[in-house]
């Protein structure tokens, strides 16, 4: 069974196993929410939204309607979703924006998320950022508005020369998009003056 604190206003019972809600959380009828995840306290999750498994979200947070969070995503506290591009107050739009979050990405404190946008696998937002057009997968992006900067691996660890000094993975570009290599293993020092080659 999901964990609720007495003091969370949770109205959904579509929430998973091992989820933990904690605080001052209010989460909506429509709501459906994964298993062994983390609501912090202070936040807020609309009714057409739907969060996958193992995902944290930080306090200061609201979901609003529209947003799609796969699984294993971290968002940071107080990070801002937009669902509606021109907002009146009391009138509402026939459909919300559609914004996906896809597995393991992460967005730092205080980013803001236009409506819309698509987050790739194993993104890494940094804080503060204002995110207006989609973010490929492993891209590192931060700013106002965000750029990209580089490419992370599975880790998050920023890639050099499309190798991971950390966790020794090591990737290609193929038809625009990173992906994971096979190598035959070599000694960690082999590694890190490969990783380094041509790096100044």
């Amino acid at each position: 069974m999901p964990y609720i604190h007495p003091l969370a206003d949770v109205q959904t019972d579509q929430i998973g196993e091992d989820t933990k809600v904690w605080q001052f959380s209010v989460i909506l009828e429509g709501a459906k929410i994964g298993a062994n995840c983390n609501i912090n306290a202070l936040t807020f999750i609309e009714n057409d939204v739907v969060i996958g498994n193992n995902v944290t979200i930080k306090s200061g947070v609201q979901v609003w309607d529209g947003l799609r969070i796969a699984d294993n995503v971290f968002v940071g506290p107080n990070v801002t979703f937009t669902n509606d591009f021109t907002p009146r107050s009391k009138q509402h739009p026939s459909e919300f924006l559609k914004t996906a979050i896809e597995h393991h990405a992460s967005i730092g404190a205080n980013a803001t998320i236009i409506g819309g946008v698509n987050i790739g696998a194993y993104a890494l937002i940094g804080a503060g950022s204002v995110i207006t057009k989609d973010v490929p997968s492993h891209a590192l992006v931060y700013g106002n508005p965000a750029k990209q900067n580089g490419w992370v691996c599975q880790c998050g660890t920023k890639l050099i020369e499309l190798n991971c000094v950390t966790c020794k993975k090591s990737y290609a570009m193929m038809n625009n998009l990173l992906t994971e290599q096979n190598r035959t293993a070599i000694n960690d020092d082999e590694f890190y003056v490969h990783s380094l080659r041509g790096v100044a």
